[in-house]
């Protein structure tokens, strides 16, 4: 790749060609569960620093970072029945930017309807903020359908990296990584270099998991597809028919990776910052179908995880940890002008021109891909995913060392079977930083309960 062709799609601000693109979507920033904790946090959003607040009405607002009279950070500002007040001399904003007083100007003063700073719209679904930073008309948020499912239970996981963003979505079609990244550095890691659990029994399950990633790919293929990239994996053991080869699981242009499972199904959503920065978002549902009913969620909730444990080595003994290392080892702009691509990095290649063809769109005036206008296709938008959640089966999870099982679901298997139950959860997935972890784990002790029952 030309230096320049790099500059091209790593750029994300305004003005430029992809900043104009990624300007077309809605984009994630936070759940309702983190402005339930913190209703006033600091954004930064395709190179834009803002202010989300939620007023003590539960009217949400994304606006500009700094007050309009002596540029005070409104982050720090206090949340009203009516907006936003600035802390330093309370001038106070709504939702839409508008100054609706200024305390300290003299009675009867008019000043404030002359002052009003950037804003921009704000939805949420499933529990995630959305913000829309393009321009008018404003699209339809899509209803992907993680987001709309019922009896589902969610959470979402946070991270910023020191990388761009491009060279984290670019994972997602990045197929041959599993086998190493997830299963031979992992292995590395806790069994060799760390020297395990210090408990067999969860050294085994600790193998096994190594293990389940380090099957070779015979054959890897990409195709576009509507949503963006399909992606599909054949792999050793595996039969012809295997989900992961003839459904396989999308990569949702431009932004997110669709993941299945039985149980846990994922959004990987990479955020870009700025050029230099991403803000990674793993939004997880537990959908164990209509037989296990799930709790009742008021809000989802959010939860940061560490890249660095506290020697300040890379975490790597859980799966994204080992994907995040990967990005921001990277530097913060991948330096695709000195790479050397194989045959096994086709995907990478198809979906760097597709965002080259969909810039074009915009550039000429059209909407690019997954911009939704249409009401009716909006009403849930089902993607083609190797593994749905579905009714609890005498069967399910007994075939424990079939290949033939993808490897979301393996990892929900593990989980689930036997007396150590949870401890992968809880031990090799991001789910140990989350507050709602002990709710999670009930779920998965309902499904295997009336598993059981149904043996």
């Amino acid at each position: 790749m030309r230096a320049e062709e790099n500059v091209l799609l790593t750029q994300t601000g305004a003005g430029t060609p992809m900043g104009e693109l990624l300007r077309r979507y809605w984009w994630p920033v936070t759940s309702n569960g983190r402005l339930l904790r913190d209703p006033v946090i600091s954004v930064r959003l395709l190179g834009e620093d803002l202010t989300l607040f939620k007023d003590k009405s539960g009217r949400i607002g994304l606006v500009d970072r700094r007050c309009a009279h002596r540029r005070v950070d409104l982050s720090i500002g206090i949340p009203t029945e009516e907006g936003l007040r600035c802390m330093y001399h309370g001038w106070m904003y709504d939702v839409n930017g508008q100054c609706v007083d200024q305390p300290t100007e003299p009675e009867g003063s008019h000043f404030n309807e002359k002052v009003r700073i950037k804003s921009y719209p704000v939805q949420e679904l499933g529990g995630l903020i959305f913000a829309y930073l393009g321009p008018e008309p404003v699209p339809l948020l899509p209803r992907w359908d993680v987001l709309v499912w019922d009896n589902t239970y969610r959470h979402v996981g946070a991270s910023v990296l020191n990388a761009n963003w491009l060279q984290c979505m670019e994972n997602s079609v990045d197929t041959s990584h599993t086998e190493y990244t997830h299963g031979w550095w992992f292995e590395y890691h806790v069994l060799d270099r760390g020297g395990g659990t210090g408990n067999p029994e969860h050294d085994a399950i600790a193998q096994e998991h190594a293990d389940s990633f380090k099957v070779r790919h015979l054959k890897t293929e990409w195709e576009v597809n509507e949503w963006g990239i399909q992606k599909y994996r054949l792999r050793e053991g595996e039969a012809e028919d295997t989900p992961d080869w003839t459904i396989g699981h999308p990569l949702v242009f431009p932004y997110f990776v669709r993941l299945g499972g039985k149980i846990r199904s994922e959004l990987q959503i990479r955020v870009p910052m700025d050029d230099e920065h991403t803000l990674h978002l793993d939004y997880m549902a537990y959908c164990p179908g209509p037989d296990v009913e799930v709790p009742e969620q008021d809000y989802v909730p959010y939860f940061e995880h560490p890249l660095f444990d506290e020697a300040g080595r890379p975490i790597a003994d859980y799966v994204l940890a080992q994907d995040l290392a990967a990005w921001w080892s990277q530097g913060a702009i991948a330096d695709r002008e000195n790479e050397r691509l194989g045959v096994s990095d086709r995907g990478v290649i198809m979906f760097r021109k597709l965002l080259m063809d969909q810039m074009k769109i915009v550039q000429d005036g059209g909407d690019p891909i997954n911009v939704f206008r249409d009401p009716a296709v909006n009403e849930r938008i089902d993607l083609p995913v190797n593994v749905l959640p579905g009714p609890v089966t005498r069967s399910a999870f007994s075939e424990k060392d079939d290949h033939r099982m993808s490897l979301t679901e393996m990892g929900d298997m593990t989980a689930v079977v036997g007396d150590n139950a949870g401890f992968k959860l809880s031990h090799y997935h991001m789910d140990r930083y989350s507050p709602a972890l002990n709710q999670i784990l009930e779920i998965y002790r309902r499904y295997e309960e009336v598993r059981l029952q149904r043996a």
